[in-house]
């Protein structure tokens, strides 16, 4: 006799896409971590703390999520208690991350700012939280709960680290035409060969002496 299947199991593809995808964008912290290096301007370890590091912690919890949506669990309470841990480790660390970018002083922040590195993550485990709290009396609105987040997680995660790459770039371009035009203008060297020979002493002069 063949077992019912899981009310997520519809899901599956979906979350395979979304978690491959948040597990391979990880990646692209690495490269903004490789641009922060090559400045002359040293990032400090609360700038990175505060707007990058939560981008890997995005992506993982996208990828997170796909795998426990993915598990066979033998029950939904199982995994509503799962998810839920997920949801709530999240908005705790939303709000470590706030009390981060309020205290660091490398950069002031916009209201985009604000809202992408704080306001839409935390609405997003905050959907997860709930989404994963009323599982088994709402199954199909919590399949909904559980794409939202997951999908707002990545393109957060996307977002925040284009911006980063873009505003690091900029800040390199610009801090590049500024050398120049602060370097002195240095007198070209003159070839030996064309330099100036000085004239010779007479004879009559060597005589004289």
């Amino acid at each position: 006799m063949q077992e019912p299947s899981s009310p997520l199991s519809a899901w599956e593809s979906f979350y395979v896409i979304v978690a491959s995808a948040g597990a391979a964008l990880t990646g692209l912290q690495f490269v903004v971590i490789a641009l922060m290096t090559d400045l002359r301007k040293k990032r400090s370890s609360d700038q990175i703390d505060a707007f990058s590091t939560p981008s890997i912690v995005h992506f993982c919890a996208v990828l997170l999520i796909g795998a426990l949506l993915s598990t066979p669990w033998h029950s939904l309470s199982s995994e509503a208690i799962a998810l839920g841990i997920v949801g709530g480790a999240g908005v705790v660390y939303i709000l470590v991350v706030l009390h981060r970018v309020g205290h660091q002083r490398g950069y002031e922040l916009v209201l985009e700012d604000w809202v992408f590195h704080t306001g839409l993550p935390l609405l997003a485990y905050a959907a997860l939280l709930v989404a994963a709290i009323v599982l088994q009396s709402h199954t199909a609105d919590a399949e909904f709960g559980f794409a939202f987040a997951s999908l707002l997680l990545l393109f957060i995660g996307i977002h925040n680290a284009w911006d980063t790459v873009t505003f690091l770039a900029t800040e390199k371009g610009n801090r590049g035409q500024q050398q120049k035009l602060t370097e002195p203008n240095a007198e070209p060297n003159v070839p030996s060969a064309v330099a100036p020979v000085a004239k010779p002493v007479g004879d009559t002069q060597l005589l004289a002496t």
